[in-house]
């Protein structure tokens, strides 16, 4: 998402708080569970996108002694934190609000009110997942949603997409949950409407926060990306064989450590001038490839 990210950010943050303030609204109007866990999930949300918002400034932070690589992996780390806010400030809490609302059996009123917020709620969260989606496919053109999640190392755009999806999903369970509470007069409906928004909600931050996780500990860069620079180094005529090759994602950025056996040089001099001319290359062929450790070895046969 790089450098549409933090426009995605703020759209988001921008309809997720109108919304909340809207559910809320129709939740104190209505008393219906699945509204006020649905306005607690787009508070997560608001809250979510702003330290989204910080930890994209963090990871900009120039490199430092202490940081000698730079803070890009500063946004994994917040993605976690958001990741566990919508696990336990969104879906344990509305699983609780459902479970006292199922104790309670408290009635629902105005139910057209919150069927109305929750329609209108839809419609902005789908403009939201359409901006998502249409980075995703920026990058991602070929691929399915489930394998983009697994192979992506964009881990904001990963969490703001999952959010999208969660709150979708979750707006269609608390309208049907309200929809049949109405038709059946039964209010179990309404809560039992909030414990599925909590769960649902809990499901889909545990699958972030292991996506994030392992790009935490440390991920290669994506297939495509190590595929394509493996070839190109296979391509020049400077290097004879390929000896080892690591990639490793890095934030937004990507390092590179080659091991090759280069052709033989006259002098070591000239070697090393051909390391330089290879590693200027690749990074003009790779943007994303800010640092190149080049070691030249050769092949015992």
């Amino acid at each position: 998402m790089s450098g549409e990210s933090p426009k995605a950010i703020f759209y988001a943050l921008a309809a997720n708080a109108g919304i909340a303030v809207c559910k809320y609204a129709a939740a104190a109007f209505t008393g219906s569970g699945s509204m006020f866990a649905e306005a607690i999930h787009s508070t997560a949300d608001c809250g979510n996108q702003l330290l989204l918002l910080f930890g994209l400034r963090q990871s900009r932070e120039p490199p430092t002694p202490l940081h000698p690589m730079g803070a890009g992996r500063a946004i994994n780390f917040y993605s976690l934190l958001v990741a566990l806010l919508l696990f336990f400030v969104g879906g344990a809490f509305s699983v609780y609000e459902g479970v006292h609302r199922l104790i309670a059996r408290e009635s629902l009123q105005y139910a057209y009110v919150a069927l109305a917020v929750l329609g209108i709620s839809v419609v902005l969260e789908s403009f939201s997942l359409y901006g998502a989606l249409r980075e995703i496919r920026k990058g991602s053109p070929t691929k399915s949603l489930w394998r983009w999640a697994r192979e992506t190392r964009d881990s904001d755009l990963l969490v703001v997409a999952g959010e999208d999806i969660a709150a979708l999903v979750g707006l269609a369970i608390a309208f049907a949950a309200v929809l049949l509470t109405v038709v059946t007069g039964n209010p179990v409906w309404d809560a039992c409407g909030s414990i599925g928004v909590g769960v649902l909600l809990m499901l889909i931050s545990w699958f972030i926060a292991r996506e994030v996780k392992s790009m935490i500990v440390g991920e290669s860069a994506s297939p495509e990306m190590r595929r394509d620079i493996e070839a190109y180094l296979r391509a020049r005529p400077e290097i004879r064989d390929i000896i080892s090759l690591i990639t490793l994602q890095w934030g937004k950025e990507v390092v590179v450590a080659v091991q090759a056996e280069m052709i033989d040089y006259d002098h070591s001099r000239t070697m090393v001038e051909a390391i330089n001319v290879i590693e200027a290359d690749l990074q003009a062929k790779f943007p994303v490839v800010r640092w190149v450790f080049f070691e030249p070895d050769f092949v015992k046969r």
